[in-house]
């Protein structure tokens, strides 16, 4: 299974109403480092598909929900759980720093 497209049109649905833990990747297309790490993101959703689902916004797409959850700097990712989420992980250096950060919010 790979990263879904959120959208402000399923936000509520695919992540605020979500069964499973998901983390989700505020990312531009123009943004380098948003592509270097994008390939972990979409491993991470492969890899723990069924247990923690991966969305991606589009922050050029999705300036409403950019906004919202206050991203000033992209990449920037955040683990909803039942509705709710902690602080984000900006700029992660690596799956590995990712999954520690999912650890650390109770969603591995």
């Amino acid at each position: 299974m790979s990263a879904f497209n959120v959208t402000k049109e399923n936000f509520k649905t695919e992540v605020l109403e979500a069964k499973t833990p998901v983390l989700v990747d505020f990312w531009a297309p123009w943004c380098g480092y948003c592509r270097r790490i994008g390939p972990a993101v979409d491993a991470l959703a492969a890899e723990y598909a069924g247990k923690v689902a991966v969305g991606k916004v589009n922050v050029d797409e999705q300036p409403e929900l950019a906004e919202q959850f206050k991203v000033m700097t992209i990449p920037s990712l955040f683990v909803f759980q039942n509705g709710e989420h902690g602080e984000a992980i900006i700029a992660p250096g690596s799956k590995a720093q990712i999954e520690e950060f999912m650890r650390a919010q109770g969603a591995l």
